[in-house]
């Protein structure tokens, strides 16, 4: 009788290990931000994207919201952003309760803000209609998440609480005046206008 041999045994549990530790190593890793937990890597229109960056809205000493920035390639300045081609996501999500009527009008101040007057009233009945949209969910509570989604050939995508709302603003100029709110001159948060650019600040992000 043959001796009975453990090698193949052995080089079973070993290509499992290793197996076992790839697929920990494929796993999509996250940053948290204020208690927000936000995916490195993400997929829109079946393409990959990068988590440029992300940080906190600040209102006095208040956190009103967190917000990460997509794109297929990391940019460190709003023109970069703005020139990127292909799928684009910014993700916010509440972290206090907020009147969305509210939030519609001071998404319409910021983007009337960072454009010239004219460029801004081209857009007005785009505007009008993304006030709209804020104003019948009559409000936004600690935990709900909307997504605005540039896609290519489509146009801007709103999705509130999971649900898209309404038709695409076809638009490009629509999209990049929303990103102004948060990069443009006069943005929303200075600090979280940095994160968002990947600059990032100490006790605003947390790797796991």
């Amino acid at each position: 009788m043959k001796p009975i041999t453990l090698r193949p045994l052995a080089h079973t549990l070993a290509a499992l290990s290793l197996w076992a530790g790839l697929a920990v190593s494929a796993q999509a890793t996250t940053v948290e931000v204020a208690g927000v937990k936000l995916d490195e890597r993400i997929t829109l229109a079946g393409s990959p994207l990068l988590l440029n960056g992300a940080g906190v809205r600040y209102k006095a000493v208040f956190q009103v919201y967190t917000a990460g920035l997509y794109l297929e390639k990391k940019a460190t300045t709003p023109d970069a952003v703005l020139a990127a081609a292909g799928p684009k996501r910014m993700t916010i999500t509440m972290l206090r309760d907020i009147d969305s009527a509210e939030l519609g009008k001071l998404f319409s101040r910021g983007m009337e803000d960072n454009m010239e007057r004219a460029a801004f009233s081209r857009l007005i009945p785009g505007v009008l209609r993304m006030s709209e949209v804020f104003s019948k969910h009559k409000k936004l509570v600690a935990g709900d998440t909307f997504l605005i989604d540039w896609v290519p050939g489509t146009g801007t995508v709103l999705t509130i609480k999971g649900q898209v709302e309404g038709e695409p603003f076809k638009e490009p100029e629509f999209f990049q005046a929303l990103m102004r709110i948060w990069l443009g001159p006069k943005p929303a948060d200075n600090l979280l206008k940095d994160a968002l650019l990947g600059q990032q600040k100490s006790g605003q992000q947390r790797r796991n």
